[in-house]
């Protein structure tokens, strides 16, 4: 695993114990086996963004602490300057740069995504609560949503229920760039 992956999981950790939320317990606040928790804990295995969202609410802090370790504490605007953005990589080959890391109380994530196709080619497909916006920035990029996949080249968008099963991989064997902003839960 790369060390940012090791790194969130050491944070998830920390956050927990400091919390006093045994690992079983935790899982099943995740709805997921304890085995699973454990790999992701353990830094095993990458840890799907709808899980840390998810352990992020359970720990009470955003996103960006879990990711970064850095607390978000601006209320009135982020402003990001180009190639500023901390870069987050979850998984190889998938790069995220967090438009708004120190914003707190955000109710939208806005990533920057650079896929590195090589290392994407057995792309995952995820889940998680809320709603997503995709715009294409460079590249072509393909999203398989459910079972329908869409090629996608800049300046295409796409906004989509992200509890259907999805994922994005660069095409063409070069590298893709895109815009996700990530409506939190809005029930």
């Amino acid at each position: 695993m790369t060390e940012s992956i090791v790194q969130i999981a050491e944070r998830i950790r920390e956050l927990r114990e400091v919390s006093e939320i045994p690992c079983d317990v935790l899982a099943k606040k995740l709805n997921i086996p304890i085995e699973t928790y454990t790999r992701y804990e353990k830094a095993q295995e990458g840890i799907p963004i709808s899980v840390l969202y998810k352990i992020a609410a359970i720990l009470n802090v955003e996103l960006t602490e879990l990711l970064t370790g850095s607390t978000p504490h601006l209320h009135h605007y982020c402003y990001v300057k180009n190639g500023e953005a901390p870069p987050i990589e979850r998984y190889k080959g998938y790069q995220f740069q967090s438009l708004a890391f120190n914003f707190k109380g955000k109710k939208i994530e806005p990533l920057l995504v650079t896929i590195e196709p090589e290392e994407n080619k057995k792309m995952e497909l995820v889940t998680h609560r809320g709603q997503e916006f995709n715009y294409v920035l460079e590249g072509r990029i393909k999203i398989i949503l459910g079972g329908t996949e869409i090629v996608m080249s800049p300046g295409d968008s796409i906004y989509f229920d992200p509890t259907i099963p999805h994922g994005q991989t660069a095409m063409d064997d070069a590298a893709g760039k895109f815009l996700t902003v990530i409506f939190h839960d809005i029930s």
